[in-house]
């Protein structure tokens, strides 16, 4: 496997993060001494990525601060939290004549190596995929959208759980909330995202069932270590995660 293309990364970090008790954005917060945003910059700069847009909001003077020591990251400015397909969105007019691979990645997620982040970049360049999401093989998927797969083992759409039906509820494939998009296709299929849903927001998921209506070729690379998808929400999360890297990494 190989690099194809060039390979922007857009992290979302524009949410307070009620859950965590604190006045500063969710990605400020320090895991193992740095701040979560920091451990995902860091991850995507050794897989590989060759530039970066920060997706900015809540306090965004602080997050711009976070990333003061990687040098030449684009900052684009979320002013309403509209959901993820937004945040995307608000990165057009800077991105809008980039051509290559667009990595979608969460601010708040700092677990995801560098070579799972690597790996799916080779495997959407490799199969000329519009779209390849990470997922991860969970014992309890509460809270997280499901991957809902064909017959053959092609993705079908991503359901968030508020929207899920009860067997789609019992699915253990989740979202990690990580992507790979063709530039070709990624923001025409935004402009198709509607927000008729439980949240009323534009959820960036939703991009795969359009792409699957216009058959457009997905993928998906499962997680060797589903504990590299856990995001940070609560304190307690941030606990635990700091047990996992003081154990070693695993679970």
């Amino acid at each position: 496997m190989g690099r194809k293309e060039k390979t922007t990364a857009v992290i979302l970090a524009a949410g307070k993060g009620t859950r965590m008790k604190s006045e500063h954005p969710k990605v400020v917060t320090k895991l193992a001494n740095k701040p979560l945003i920091r451990h995902v910059l860091d991850h995507l700069h050794q897989a590989g990525v060759d530039s970066y847009a920060v997706v900015v909001g809540y306090k965004k003077e602080e997050v711009i601060d976070a990333c003061k020591d990687n040098p030449g990251i684009l900052f684009c400015e979320q002013k309403e939290q509209l959901g993820t397909g937004h945040a995307v969105l608000v990165c057009k007019d800077d991105l809008k004549d980039f051509e290559g691979t667009i990595l979608v990645a969460c601010g708040d997620a700092p677990m995801i190596s560098s070579s799972s982040f690597a790996s799916l970049i080779e495997l959407h360049q490799e199969q000329g995929n519009a779209a390849t999401l990470l997922s991860a093989d969970m014992k309890n998927p509460k809270g997280y959208g499901r991957i809902i797969r064909n017959t053959d083992g092609s993705v079908s759409k991503i359901v968030e759980e508020k929207d899920a039906t009860e067997e789609e509820r019992a699915v253990t494939e989740v979202n990690t909330g990580t992507y790979c998009f063709s530039s070709k296709y990624l923001w025409d299929g935004l402009a198709s995202v509607g927000n008729q849903n439980a949240q009323n927001e534009y959820y960036l998921p939703d991009l795969v069932g359009i792409f699957r209506d216009k058959a457009l070729p997905m993928g998906a690379l499962k997680l060797k270590n589903p504990i590299e998808s856990y995001g940070i929400n609560s304190p307690e999360d941030l606990e635990f995660l700091s047990n996992i890297i003081k154990q070693g990494g695993k679970q």
